[in-house]
């Protein structure tokens, strides 16, 4: 049932990976949780998602001149260097029996503050611009830490690091998304490749997700051109509020409440991506 469910659910993660630069395995990482996956099993997964999700999403952003290629570079870097950083922790806490319940824990935290950050930013209507004067330093340590948390939980570490674009360098929701997404790619395949070699996947069940990724990536980073700065913004942090209940729900021994809540949420985030192509497209004809 799973494996016949994969493919949708690559395609509908992806988009919404595309649309907010997060990679993917931002929310697949909890789903594979919630299902059961040892966490180096999910992680390793979610990886390899990303890969295809960011690479995707990153040549509609690319082609549109959505990208800061300076800060791409300086997040790639340090981000791949992160990485390596968390390996030895990860597998301290596999080890000792501390995974499962760490890296719940730390996606609760993260998820919460980001979720909280991004709904004060969007009601405060400042409005974000690029400047000639982002910072180095900060941009290292966003990469740093996005890479770092990448590799610990399995995700693109975009969640982490587009809110920190948004919110530490004044960059605005869509660039940051755009910059976000290329530098994932590098990020988590420095990330799946280290854990590969020590971790075998379900590798129908990854495949069926990488197809599904690389369409519905493209699809989401495309949507964001028929949503508003301040509206992809609030978006994004309901996301968060959103996985971090489902987590809660896993940590309180009611998994599939958890999965169920996920599920209806991406299901409505799509509903609403359809709802507005669609919107677009008509109007679009009557133009012509």
């Amino acid at each position: 049932m799973l494996f016949l469910l994969a493919l949708p659910a690559g395609l509908a993660i992806g988009a919404i990976s595309g649309f907010f630069g997060v990679g993917g395995g931002f929310l697949l990482t909890p789903i594979l949780l919630l299902l059961g996956y040892p966490p180096a099993t999910a992680i390793t997964i979610s990886l390899l998602y990303s890969m295809s999700t960011s690479i995707s999403g990153a040549l509609t952003y690319i082609k549109s001149k959505n990208v800061l290629l300076k800060t791409t570079v300086f997040l790639a870097i340090s981000g791949m260097i992160g990485t390596q950083l968390a390996k030895p922790v990860v597998l301290y806490l596999t080890e000792n029996g501390l995974d499962d319940t760490v890296i719940s824990i730390l996606y609760l935290l993260l998820l919460g503050y980001f979720a909280i950050s991004l709904l004060s930013k969007a009601r405060s209507n400042k409005q974000a611009h690029v400047t000639s004067t982002i910072s180095p330093l900060r941009t290292i340590l966003i990469g740093l830490l996005g890479g770092f948390i990448s590799s610990i939980l399995g995700v693109g570490g975009g969640f982490v690091m587009v809110p920190l674009l948004i919110n530490v360098l004044r960059i605005p929701a869509r660039l940051a998304v755009g910059t976000s997404l290329t530098s994932i790619f590098f990020i988590v395949s420095t990330g799946f490749f280290s854990y590969i070699q020590t971790v075998t996947i379900p590798l129908t069940l990854a495949t069926l997700l990488v197809i599904g990724a690389l369409l519905g990536a493209r699809f989401g980073a495309e949507m964001t051109a028929s949503f508003s700065e301040d509206m992809m913004k609030k978006l994004l942090a309901t996301l968060y509020f959103f996985t971090l209940i489902s987590i809660l729900f896993k940590l309180l021994h009611h998994a599939t409440s958890g999965l169920l809540l996920l599920i209806v949420y991406i299901v409505t985030l799509i509903v609403l991506f359809l709802y507005q192509y669609w919107t677009k497209k008509k109007r679009l004809f009557f133009l012509e």
